[in-house]
């Protein structure tokens, strides 16, 4: 099951990162931000695309059990996924509410798959 877990986070981590490079405006549009420029659209492939990716690959290494990095390596981006959602906490804490998505959408995604990595560590 653990494994199970991994997998479903990494896929979830490679489609946003391959996203991101191929189409990092439209990645971005969903939370009225604007990448319209060659500096905006490069902030946006290396955050989301390029870490994106390293988490894909580094959680199939972890789902393959390559090199004992497994329980580190997946608490670490479990709680990297919990700082995430407890970043929308705070900004709803100091902002005005916002519609479910896609703010609360992906909030929800970071906590479960936070919670799922937890476990499977």
């Amino acid at each position: 099951m653990s494994t199970v877990v991994i997998v479903a986070v990494a896929v979830f981590f490679l489609g946003m990162g391959g996203y991101a490079l191929a189409a990092p405006a439209a990645l971005v549009r969903p939370f009225r931000l604007v990448a319209d420029s060659p500096e905006s659209r490069s902030e946006v492939r290396a955050v989301y695309g390029g870490f994106g990716l390293a988490i894909a690959v580094l959680l199939t290494l972890c789902a393959l059990d390559v090199g004992g990095l497994r329980p580190g390596a997946v608490l670490a981006v479990g709680a990297a996924l919990a700082g995430m959602a407890l970043g929308r906490v705070v900004s709803r804490l100091a902002d005005a509410p916002t519609a479910f998505y896609p703010i609360w959408f992906y909030g929800a995604i970071e906590a479960v798959a936070a919670g799922l990595l937890f476990a499977a560590a």
